[in-house]
């Protein structure tokens, strides 16, 4: 559904060029749901912006919905459908009516518009906004009416920028809620970006992470957690001794780095170690740390976040402000 090769993007600001988008190389499959990750100012909008033709690539290819963005832009919007940050309705127009003249803009006859005006409706349970004008409209409401008018045309590929910002987490789940189920039933490839990792986390298949105008990462989440940073394996014991002891048994643990062992004063003791899986890893530790007569007081494992893996690819946090 979507093929680039050494896409690049660059502005001029004065005397100034600034690279936004360095020779990026994306291949999403049909039926996948991948997500776009990094800090504002890494790209990520604007590589979306080129691939939803509204904006020029300065150089590279980029084939989306089986059509080229720049030799056959009109093509790939009839392809695709977009939800960008903004809500996309007039606020003086009513929801079903705004939804069937989306459908009309998009070649469908006026059957067919109001058929698919009316299944949207239903399938995103936006019965109570029917007759309503969009001004009237909660957030929640807005922001399915948005996927609705993304969606009217049947597209086999969605473009969601930021589609839950601003949404209380009620309706953020929701939202996705309903999203997946259409995603389930038409089979969409759905490209999103977003700034809540859970979302991410949670949805997305595949990751993309983008900073500094380049695809840095590519994987699932539980891969690019595992390969970047591995989990947290904590364990507390009664004094330094057999903490340390339990160090050294733990480093001999497959996949394992260095065990920190941790000793301030009014608590005890306590062993750091990074797996690449601690939840296949730690059965085994216990019974070796047990056979050495070293008893727990407590145990733990953390898996890593996404901004963990950020951090550890870039210095910084996915939620801190690009340039």
């Amino acid at each position: 559904m979507i093929h680039t090769r050494g896409l690049t993007r660059s502005f001029r600001v004065g005397k100034d060029v600034v690279e936004a988008v360095r020779g990026v190389d994306i291949d999403v499959a049909r039926g996948e749901l991948v997500a776009l990750l990094g800090p504002n100012g890494a790209g990520k909008s604007t590589t979306l912006r080129m691939l939803t033709t509204l904006l020029e690539p300065t150089s590279g290819t980029a084939v989306v919905a089986g059509h080229d963005v720049r030799a056959e832009p009109a093509k790939v919007r009839r392809g695709i459908g977009f939800v960008g940050q903004g809500h996309g309705a007039g606020d003086d127009q009513r929801a079903e009516e705004e939804l069937y003249t989306q459908g009309l803009l998009y070649g469908l006859d006026r059957r067919t518009a109001r058929r698919r005006a009316d299944e949207l409706l239903d399938q995103l349970e936006l019965g109570a906004a029917v007759g309503r004008e969009v001004t009237k409209l909660s957030g929640g409401q807005r922001r399915r009416l948005d996927i609705a008018m993304g969606l009217i045309h049947e597209p086999d590929l969605l473009f969601l920028d930021e589609p839950s910002t601003g949404l209380d987490p009620h309706s953020r789940a929701n939202l996705w809620e309903h999203i997946t189920r259409l995603r389930d039933r038409l089979g969409t490839t759905v490209v999103l970006t977003t700034h809540y990792l859970d979302e991410a986390d949670d949805m997305a298949e595949r990751i993309l992470v983008i900073d500094h105008g380049r695809v840095i990462a590519d994987g699932s989440a539980d891969e690019l957690k595992g390969k970047v940073s591995g989990d947290l394996v904590t364990f507390t014991v009664s004094d330094g001794e057999r903490a340390r002891a339990a160090a050294g048994i733990a480093e001999r643990t497959p996949s394992a780095g260095a065990a920190e062992v941790i000793e301030d004063v009014g608590r005890d003791p306590e062993v750091r170690l990074r797996v690449e899986r601690g939840d296949a890893v730690l059965p085994e530790l216990l019974r070796e740390l047990d056979a050495a007569g070293i008893s727990l007081l407590t145990v733990g494992v953390k898996r890593p976040t996404l901004d963990d893996v950020f951090l550890t690819l870039t210095g910084r946090s996915l939620r801190e402000e690009g340039a």
